[in-house]
């Protein structure tokens, strides 16, 4: 049965104020599978549908809702109701949700939560946008080296219940300094030893993040150390919070979209597709699109500039999108490549060199096959002869050893100076090797041909 055929059955029930039946359908299934059905309801009847599940259900159910859903249902349920299934949420969620809810409301209902809730949800707002403190929870387990086994296990399990994981368990002084980290799996091994300290059984050397690192370097840690959580530190080495899996997760797919839309010549949207206000989508590809247009506005140039040429050499036009497709492909396979190299951190800026190099030898190999096949395939035509058809390869040579040597040194260029490489996008390469193609492809011709050069 599909979750349509369910909506009329749910709308009977609120119709009829059905509260044992409510009840058991926000109990029976998985939230996940619950939030499904109730996709097609609106904001008002899903958040009547809430009220008849328990708080823990409440608030497991709503976590699986649609974003748009769940900002619609905090901006227009009573504001106490919505205080108490807020308070419920992990801090680094709340913050997350309220950055999307109208500031009014926000104000209306800050003071409704606990004032420690309170005071961290303002703490991590004041973090810049994508950084570790941003996505960080302030809600971790917490050891002290003087404690033994025994101790630690009657503290994890006073601590436990309003954490998000207790995978790994952090050693703090009495000044907040992050000291060490002990594994779940090494308490519960150690049972046997209830008076050993945690001191001898701590990890000292943790891998950690600082608040203001971006929270690209935290996916990079995360992902090179395979870790369930990182802590996250001041300058000082206070601990200040950990980075769960799950907000590992949901960075890796912002930063992945975020250079899917760069790579694509698009400004990254910072809301869904269909959330994103038709004007502001206009201008995030229109910027880009005339960027590519002044692009093609030189390749038009170059055109002009060598009108007598083309005149004088008309088989000259039909070689052109052959010469400069095969530089754009490549450079755009070099691009990506790079980017992506960059992005997952196989590569640095350190290893420059290397790539450069590995292709260059690349672009010569591309560049000679495809001169190759050039060669070869304008010699079939009447026109070009010998002497034409050595212009259209040797030129494709070079166009194509042009695109590799753009698509490798613009990210990498980009990188040093501290911008995403990605924003060095496949069309923009693309558009660069066009112009570059035309003054290659006719400047070789002038000097390879006797009927242009003789005037």
């Amino acid at each position: 049965m599909t979750n349509t055929l369910y909506l009329p059955e749910i709308r009977e029930m609120l119709a009829e104020n059905n509260a044992v039946e409510l009840q058991e359908f926000c109990q029976a299934l998985h939230p996940a599978r619950t939030a499904e059905f109730m996709e097609g309801l609106r904001a008002d009847e899903s958040w009547n549908v809430l009220k008849h599940a328990d708080n823990g259900s409440r608030v497991e159910i709503f976590a699986y809702f649609d974003p748009s859903k769940q900002v619609e249902v905090i901006e227009t349920a009573d504001e106490h109701d919505v205080a108490t299934l807020l308070e419920r949420l992990p801090n680094d969620d709340l913050v997350d949700l309220l950055d999307h809810v109208s500031p009014d409301r926000v104000a209306t209902l800050l003071p409704l939560l606990p004032n420690a809730m309170r005071r961290d949800v303002l703490r991590l707002r004041a973090y810049p946008e994508d950084s570790a403190g941003a996505v960080m929870t302030t809600e971790f387990a917490r050891l002290k080296e003087t404690d033994t086994v025994r101790q630690a296990l009657a503290d994890v399990s006073q601590q436990a219940e309003g954490l998000e994981t207790i995978y790994y368990l952090y050693v703090i002084d009495e000044e907040d300094h992050l000291r060490g980290t002990v594994s779940a799996r090494q308490l519960v091994s150690a049972m046997g030893h209830p008076d050993v300290k945690i001191v001898d059984l701590m990890e000292r050397d943790v891998v950690s993040v600082e608040a203001e690192d971006d929270q690209e370097e935290v996916l990079h840690k995360v992902a090179r150390y395979d870790l369930m959580a990182i802590p996250v530190v001041d300058h000082e080495h206070h601990m200040l919070g950990i980075v769960t899996h799950d907000d590992v997760i949901d960075v890796a797919r912002e930063e992945a979209t975020e250079d899917a839309h760069r790579v694509g010549g698009i400004d990254p949207l910072e809301h869904g597709y269909l959330e994103t206000k038709l004007p502001l989508l206009i201008w995030k590809r229109g910027v880009w699109l005339v960027i590519f247009f002044c692009g093609a506005l030189l390749t038009t140039v170059a055109l002009q500039e060598h009108e007598s040429t083309l005149a004088s050499v008309t088989w000259l036009v039909f070689f052109i999108p052959l010469v400069n497709s095969s530089g754009g492909n490549t450079g755009n396979q070099s691009a990506t490549l790079v980017i992506t190299a960059l992005a997952t951190g196989d590569i640095t800026f350190r290893d420059g060199w290397k790539v450069i190099r590995r292709e260059f030898l690349m672009g010569v190999a591309l560049g000679g096959i495809l001169a190759v096949g050039a060669f070869g395939t304008s010699m079939v035509f009447d026109e070009p002869g010998w002497l034409g058809s050595t212009v259209v390869a040797t030129s494709l040579f070079l166009v194509v050893l042009c695109g590799t040597a753009a698509g490798t040194l613009l990210p990498l260029a980009f990188h040093r100076l501290g911008l995403d490489p990605a924003l060095m996008s496949n069309p923009l390469v693309a558009s660069l090797i066009d112009f570059l193609g035309i003054a290659i492809y006719l400047n070789v011709a002038l000097l390879l041909l006797p009927k242009i050069a003789g005037g």
